[in-house]
């Protein structure tokens, strides 16, 4: 059950001139993207960079906090012990990073954060890497998750399209090969799916220097997207993963056919990159499990039932009521939890009659559905409690 921590084992020795950037390195690259860079890494508005040994040290002191004590963000703790694994390793420690953002907006639902990296010390373009985080534990980002399902151009998205163009013109002069791609662009989760809109959307000529996208278990889009001209240009050089019990990485439509990697963890747990195994230079594949296949057509077949302006009022609401308390992340939820439920509770009292029976019959919905696949997969709960019963009473009816 190895993970990238015993793949830089293996394979920290060789420099990406001499071994080139493989799914592991995307899986790495993009679990470090939720280290908390800020005073360590240059923002996209300053012209300089840090090696990844500086960002290690740095690092120690300035996000000791995360390492101390209860953290309730696994992402930052992967993050911080990926830059541990590889800081010192010749494949990564002179790769440069620059172009550090994160931005939290409440007001516009947005969460956003984004960092750059280059591979190697030629001054081309050559193995340069865009990497987009994920959702994190700020509630907006949740938000603007749920939002994707009735908006097919969230803010995080045209912010990304803006960021991959805006970076991409350090290294204006290089051309993607099949040796040698000039841009890869990666993300895990929602940053995968930022990685694939912004490879989209971006201007031509920087879609014609990307060699690579990653996207790792990252929800899908609307059919309006996946239909779209920029998206059909860059299918091809998708490449997506997902764990055998995957959730996220199915909602949605998807064009591109993803590859089904091995997980230690259980469940939803495996959305954590660092649950995924590896080989020397690649991901353990496998084949999604009955649950996964399950758990995807009940939400597909559901959100089916739901238009647009129904999906939106729901998500309303149920934001509304999550953040009655005054809770801006999922970290507040436990340290003031009183004030938080309490805040919940007033808030649900508080809906008019109208938004209560329609938040009421979409759940409905979602237990029909949920019902009817029981039934059509030969689960159905009777079923399985009649069975039980003669099991245990043998001859009775």
């Amino acid at each position: 059950m190895a993970n990238f921590s015993e793949y830089v084992k293996w394979r920290g020795d060789l420099e990406f001139d001499r071994d080139p950037f493989n799914p592991v390195d995307n899986v790495i690259f993009s679990l470090l993207s939720y280290l908390p860079m800020d005073g360590i890494v240059p923002g996209p508005d300053e012209s300089g960079s840090i090696s990844v040994e500086e960002a290690g040290k740095l690092s120690v002191e300035k996000n000791k906090k995360y390492l101390s004590g209860f953290n309730l963000d696994f992402n930052i703790t992967n993050a911080i012990e990926v830059l541990g694994v590889i800081k010192e390793a010749p494949r990564y420690k002179d790769c440069r990073l620059f172009g550090f953002i994160n931005t939290i907006d409440f007001d516009n639902d947005k969460q956003f954060s984004a960092y750059c990296a280059k591979l190697n010390s030629r001054e081309s373009a050559s193995d340069m890497l865009t990497v987009f985080r994920g959702t994190d534990m700020n509630l907006a980002g949740w938000k603007e998750d749920m939002n994707m399902s009735f908006d097919n151009s969230v803010p995080a998205q045209k912010e990304a399209v803006a960021y991959l163009n805006k970076m991409a013109g350090r290294f204006p002069d290089s051309l993607s090969s099949a040796a040698q791609p000039a841009l890869i662009v990666a993300g895990h989760s929602k940053g995968g799916n930022l990685a694939i809109f912004a490879s989209a959307f971006c201007n031509k000529a920087v879609q014609k220097r990307i060699g690579m996208v990653f996207s790792n278990d990252a929800p899908g889009f609307h059919k309006e997207v996946i239909q779209s001209a920029g998206y059909q240009a860059i299918c091809g050089r998708i490449r997506a993963f997902i764990p055998q019990s995957s959730m996220v990485g199915m909602l949605f439509e998807h064009g591109e056919t993803p590859h089904v990697i091995k997980s230690h963890a259980a469940g939803l747990l495996q959305h954590d990159m660092a649950s995924w195994e590896v080989t020397p230079n690649n991901l353990v594949s496998t084949e999604l499990t009955q649950q996964s296949r399950f758990i995807n057509k009940v939400i597909h077949d559901w959100l089916d039932q739901i238009d647009e302006e129904q999906r939106e009022k729901f998500i309303e609401t149920i934001y509304t009521v999550i953040t009655a308390g005054n809770a801006q992340s999922i970290a507040d939820f436990p340290s003031d939890f009183k004030n938080t439920a309490a805040g919940m509770i007033k808030a649900v009292k508080n809906m008019d009659a109208k938004t209560k029976k329609l938040v009421l019959k979409i759940i409905g919905d979602l237990l029909k559905t949920t019902r009817k696949n029981l039934k059509e997969e030969g689960l159905g709960l009777t079923g399985r409690l009649s069975r039980a019963k003669k099991k245990i009473l043998p001859g009775k009816g």
